[in-house]
């Protein structure tokens, strides 16, 4: 039996009268964790592998512009690192923002469609949750999980060769401190997110993303919401 933990979540909203902060998701999520510990109730699904923890962690990395935009290799791009690869087109999105609710919910539609199934399938020894969010992560954004040289290695059980491999991935060099905290999510089960996701608007001309405009915004709430599980 799968225990569903939104059930919990739902509840204690209702008794709040709100919705979850970022700190507060994360709380109640490490409550009931702590709580099914030895017991029949598994704490991590793969069949469901999407969870706000999850998201929250790609979306951290990502961050989220509203509306299409370059990025640093001139690739339009828009919401979460969503480009035309992903199967989504952007263009669209160009001087046409969105709202925060709608830039995760194409975000996490990819995640869970396109890009879960192919981490699920790259793997021969099960994962934990966190090792699921940040292979998910390192896939998101290099869509090489598949070919990756450090899951061949833990696959067959070479651990210490995989965490040194993963960081083989360093290019464009913007990208080594990201890389880094997927090797100490996967490895040491270390998460980095707080709820939370930085924000930009599209300087214009250019469609860059104009950096002086970063807004830190809790989006916890609308990942339960979009998910209907916890973090």
């Amino acid at each position: 039996m799968t225990f569903e933990r939104h059930i919990v979540f739902d509840a204690v909203r209702r008794m709040l009268g709100r919705g979850f902060t970022g700190s507060e998701v994360l709380s109640l999520d490490d409550a009931i964790t702590a709580a099914l510990r030895g017991s029949d109730c598994p704490t991590y699904d793969p069949a469901k592998p999407i969870t706000c923890r999850v998201a929250l962690e790609i979306v951290n990395h990502e961050a989220i512009v509203p509306e299409a935009y370059k990025d640093s290799e001139g690739v339009w791009t828009w919401a979460a690192g969503v480009t035309d690869a992903s199967g989504h087109g952007v263009l669209r999105y160009k001087d046409n923002p969105q709202s925060l609710e709608r830039c995760l919910e194409v975000s996490v539609w990819l995640m869970r469609t396109k890009y879960a199934p192919e981490v699920k399938a790259a793997f021969s020894r099960p994962l934990t949750e966190a090792q699921f969010a940040a292979a998910l992560s390192f896939h998101y954004n290099t869509g090489a999980i598949g070919r990756a040289d450090w899951v061949k290695s833990w696959n067959v059980g070479h651990d210490d060769v995989a965490r040194q491999q993963i960081m083989n991935w360093k290019r464009p060099a913007s990208i080594i401190e990201r890389r880094g905290k997927e090797r100490d999510l996967f490895f040491e089960g270390r998460w980095s997110q707080d709820g939370k996701a930085t924000v930009y608007q599209v300087s214009k001309p250019s469609y860059c993303p104009k950096w002086s405009s970063a807004k830190r915004v809790d989006v916890s709430g609308i990942l339960a919401d979009l998910l209907k599980v916890p973090a």
